[in-house]
């Protein structure tokens, strides 16, 4: 048995944002992927794996029922004879390992699924979000949702707000733009829970959440609206903004040895760096009107593209 495969995601724009009803933009990312594997890999990875979704088992059988229910029964017999999640997404870096994972367990496993081939109405888009959400808090300690639905749908998705969510379309790659999306490799396994506890620590100032809302979440919205319409010039103005913004509030997310890496494309225009999901390692998303720059600025570090303007 080889199941369906799952791909990787990237959310452009949101990232801490949308736990606070900012905009947000997710988009799969297909270089990397997984898919559940049943056949007799006795590597340590495919063991690892399959104690892992084990315990997830667990978890999946005392959720709400009136949310989702599985058939448990035949995801116990498939763990038993060994199936594992094989997949090249990198844990801990911020393209949605888990994300993936939970998307191809309720591909397979859920009662009653939604499926990609309905007409997606926003109260179906909302509905899988928030059985997403319940599934993934097992691997987080507190999900959106966002990752499996992006994976599952392999749509782009449009977060309005926490209640207005859409799959939308994105201009179109230009295959020769010297506009460039890509990923960083910071070199470091990031965690997502210990990144979002300080969020949600600083969340007790008063002055740190008047700069997400006067400031971050104003620029991130703007980033979201110029990157759907295709307004380069001002998708990079606010680009910019909120590289500097990030990179004065969000220090503990950026590892220590690319603080000044961050403020040189930031002096130099060369790039602009921002978090790629929670940070505190994995990739780091950069933005550059000029790839062949930015690959000269960045030489010493690995960079993949991910989109061309």
């Amino acid at each position: 048995m080889k199941g369906p495969l799952f791909y990787s995601k990237i959310l452009l724009f949101g990232e801490y944002g949308i736990i606070k009803d900012s905009k947000g933009l997710s988009i799969p990312y297909n270089f990397y992927n997984g898919a559940l594997k049943l056949d007799d890999n006795n590597s340590e990875t495919a063991r690892k794996s399959n104690e892992s979704l084990t315990k997830f088992a667990g978890y999946l059988e005392n959720i709400d029922y009136d949310l989702v229910s599985f058939d448990i029964e035949r995801l116990k017999q498939d763990l038993a004879d060994g199936m594992y999640f094989d997949s090249s997404i990198p844990q801990g870096y911020g393209v949605g390992s888990s994300g993936a994972l939970v998307a191809s367990i309720y591909d397979r496993y859920a009662s009653e699924k939604i499926t990609v081939l309905e007409n997606l109405t926003r109260e179906k888009l909302l509905k899988l979000k928030a059985i997403f959400s319940e599934m993934e808090s097992f691997f987080h300690g507190k999900s959106s949702g966002l990752d499996p639905l992006n994976s599952y749908l392999s749509l782009p998705i449009l977060i309005n707000s926490k209640d207005n969510i859409e799959a939308t379309g994105i201009p179109s790659q230009t295959e020769k733009g010297q506009g460039a999306v890509f990923l960083l490799d910071s070199g470091i396994v990031g965690e997502t829970a210990p990144m979002v506890s300080i969020f949600m620590e600083n969340m007790k100032q008063e002055g740190f959440r008047k700069m997400l809302k006067d400031q971050f979440i104003k620029h991130t919205d703007a980033c979201v609206d110029d990157f759907l319409k295709g307004d380069i010039k001002s998708l990079f103005k606010n680009t910019k903004q909120l590289s500097k913004v990030v990179l004065s509030n969000f220090k503990p997310m950026i590892p220590q040895q690319f603080h000044d890496l961050w403020k040189k494309g930031l002096d130099t225009n060369d790039y602009y760096l921002k978090l790629c999901g929670s940070g505190g390692g994995g990739y780091i998303l950069g933005f550059t009107e000029n790839i062949d720059k930015a690959k000269l600025a960045l030489k010493d570090h690995k960079l993949e593209v991910v989109y061309n303007f």
